[in-house]
């Protein structure tokens, strides 16, 4: 795992687990041409004269990430960088191999030549944190294969449509060509794919018989419609091309040049390619079993045990887990009650749930016209929040955010719903994408809790922000914690019911049975993974202690099964917040003030919990000595 790739927007540890031989990094006697360019570009200026210890670590530091970015063309575009406009990412063993050897060399510099002892206090965190992850990296490696690369919530057959159609922009000739010889070269990334899905079934990782079918699905849909067939509709692929170089100022024949070229791409490359998945799709899932755990690999129990560690940045163990979501649910099953008592209904929890279910006044119609409002008051209670940011915040993000729908393309695999970064050159504004596939699974009375989360005052509140912050080094600007990141996310659906948020008493069951449903999935991801339950046994569980419709279950069991541990940390990471924000009431007293507090939360970056902690424990500490003066 590169380190770019641990702070990389989309970045969540997938499942990985270890076989009964951990795999062997590969080393060689001689460094690659790579690690030799790396070390010689980086040991020179480092033994130059600086003004103070901190000036040359964040040197460093911008050196690395960039060194990091050049080797990563996904990422330069989902920045906004267009050097590398035409490429997609190697992903290749090869390319894990050599990334860890130049992290390895970017370890050793960074020891070499950095005294930590002569660093001002926010470059020792930054030190801290990247010696961290590439250690990291470093003891996680031999899971590199332990993951299932193409599953229902992610891989190449939505992820290479969705990032041509949202990252890549055409502003002129050379951004269209460049678009052309990406569609030329989706065949041969596939064809690396390919590889590795092999390899990892020699290693006994096969995904689970139910991931295939979406694979499949979704990988039809990108090769439906023209050139690909006589539909009369164009594919989602051509559709956006199109839209993008019409709307150059360029001569009417150089874009049609440009389409017809762009039609050759999608039928000598991308349709062979995805043909080529489909097949491959169609074998594994021939194979495949039910077993859903990650206990089914060998070492699966110390696999999950540090993916947990990983995930939630503590040391917290799958049965600490399991307790405290046990625990939480119980506690908010009783602020439900407070609820249905509140309006007046006759009968128990259950009953009340299958009300909240069914009720049609909870649901917009499953039509383009009831979309359409769910979007538009999505909106609204974004515009509405935005307005009173003031009262919680002392920074706010000058990116603006946007609400989409999920596209056609993906929606049937594609999660509830999912928050886009903006670009860093602006250009591009924060997304909040909501999936309205089926509008049976996005209630009403949910959608408050939902914008709040991914937009305002949520992930884009504190991922813009990130982005926007000064004198910190990129990589801890674009740095993934999960807890911290989805424990903000979470935290934030409760923030707006301080100020008045919520009144409607249906919509606060919303966000507590949004805040129920986190707390189950501290049970069932460590049920599936730790104590062996069955896929049916976690729909069950969901179905039974939270109101959600059937298919919100699925799909969260579902992306428990590929993705284990990332789902725990949403609770965790609140949890710890909340737990910082009263330590600092009760400390400070009147002296407390939620803006200061949010404005620590947020202005040094995506951390650790235990560091989180450290800098909360910081500024209680200099408040209370500046009253003592």
């Amino acid at each position: 795992m590169t380190m770019l790739k641990l702070i990389a927007l989309l970045v969540v540890l997938l499942l990985t687990a270890c076989s009964d031989k951990p795999v062997e990094v590969a080393t060689t006697e001689s460094q690659t041409p790579e690690v030799e360019i790396v070390d010689n570009y980086l040991g020179g200026w480092l033994q130059q004269e600086y003004a103070n210890e901190s000036e040359k670590a964040n040197e460093f530091f911008a050196r690395v990430f960039k060194d990091t970015l050049s080797r990563n063309p996904e990422m330069q575009t989902y920045l906004g960088v267009k050097d590398d406009y035409s490429k997609w990412n190697d992903i290749s063993d090869e390319k894990s191999q050599a990334d860890l050897e130049i992290e390895k060399q970017h370890l050793a510099k960074l020891k070499q030549y950095i005294d930590f002892s002569a660093l001002d206090a926010q470059t020792q965190v930054s030190y801290r944190l990247f010696v961290n992850s590439i250690e990291n990296n470093i003891e996680n490696f031999k899971y590199r294969f332990h993951n299932y690369p193409i599953n229902q919530m992610r891989g190449i057959q939505s992820s290479m449509p969705s990032f041509m159609i949202n990252m890549h922009r055409v502003s002129d000739i050379q951004d269209a060509k460049d678009y052309i010889t990406r569609l030329d070269t989706v065949d041969t990334k596939i064809a690396t794919l390919v590889k590795n899905l092999k390899h990892r079934q020699e290693l006994g990782i096969v995904a689970p018989k139910f991931v295939y079918p979406y694979v499949i699905s979704d990988s039809q849909n990108v090769i439906t419609g023209s050139p690909f067939d006589d539909s009369g509709k164009d594919s989602v692929l051509l559709v956006d091309f199109k839209k993008k170089v019409t709307a150059l100022d360029i001569e009417e024949n150089v874009k049609t040049d440009l389409i017809a070229k762009a039609n050759a791409a999608l039928l000598l490359s991308v349709k062979p390619g995805y043909l080529q998945l489909i097949a491959v799709a169609k074998e594994l899932e021939g194979v495949a079993t039910d077993e859903a755990g990650a206990w089914k690999f060998p070492n699966g129990e110390a696999f999950y045990n540090s993916a947990l560690k990983m995930t939630t940045t503590t040391d917290l163990s799958a049965g600490e887990i399991h307790e405290i979501g046990l625990k939480e649910v119980a506690r908010i099953h009783g602020e439900m009650r407070k609820i249905m008592n509140k309006v007046e209904f006759e009968g128990d929890l259950q009953q009340f749930f299958e009300f909240m279910r069914t009720d049609k006044r909870f649901y917009y119609e499953n039509t383009d016209v009831g979309r359409a409002k769910y979007l538009a008051e999505n909106v609204k209670v974004i515009d509405l929040m935005k307005s009173k940011l003031d009262l919680l915040f002392l920074r706010k993000p000058k990116a603006d955010i946007i609400v989409k729908q999920v596209e056609k393309f993906r929606e049937k695999s594609a999660g509830k719903a999912f928050y886009n970064s903006p670009s860093l050159d602006g250009t591009r504004p924060g997304i909040y994408y909501a999936n309205l596939y089926d509008m049976s699974n996005m209630p009403i009375y949910q959608m408050e809790a939902l914008a709040h989360h991914e937009g305002i005052p949520g992930h884009h509140m504190q991922l813009a922000i990130a982005q926007e912050l000064e004198g910190l080094p990129k990589f801890r600007k674009f740095g993934r914690y999960t807890a911290y990141t989805e424990g903000w996310g979470l935290y934030s659906e409760l923030l707006p019911k301080e100020i008045g948020a919520y009144s409607d008493p249906y919509s606060d069951f919303g966000r507590l049975s949004m805040e129920l449903w986190r707390s189950c999935r501290l049970v069932v991801d460590t049920g599936i993974h730790a104590k062996k339950w069955t896929r049916e046994q976690g729909i069950e569980y969901y179905s039974k202690n939270t109101p959600n419709p059937l298919g919100d279950a699925i799909k969260m069991v579902e992306r428990h099964i590929v993705m284990p541990s990332q789902a725990t940390a949403y609770k965790i990471g609140m949890l710890k917040i909340l737990e910082l924000r009263e330590k600092a009431k009760t400390q400070l007293g009147r002296l407390f003030d939620i803006r200061q507090f949010h404005d620590v939360v947020l202005s040094n970056g995506p951390l650790p919990l235990n560091i989180l902690e450290e800098f909360v424990d910081e500024w209680i500490a200099m408040k209370l000595q500046i009253q003592e003066k």
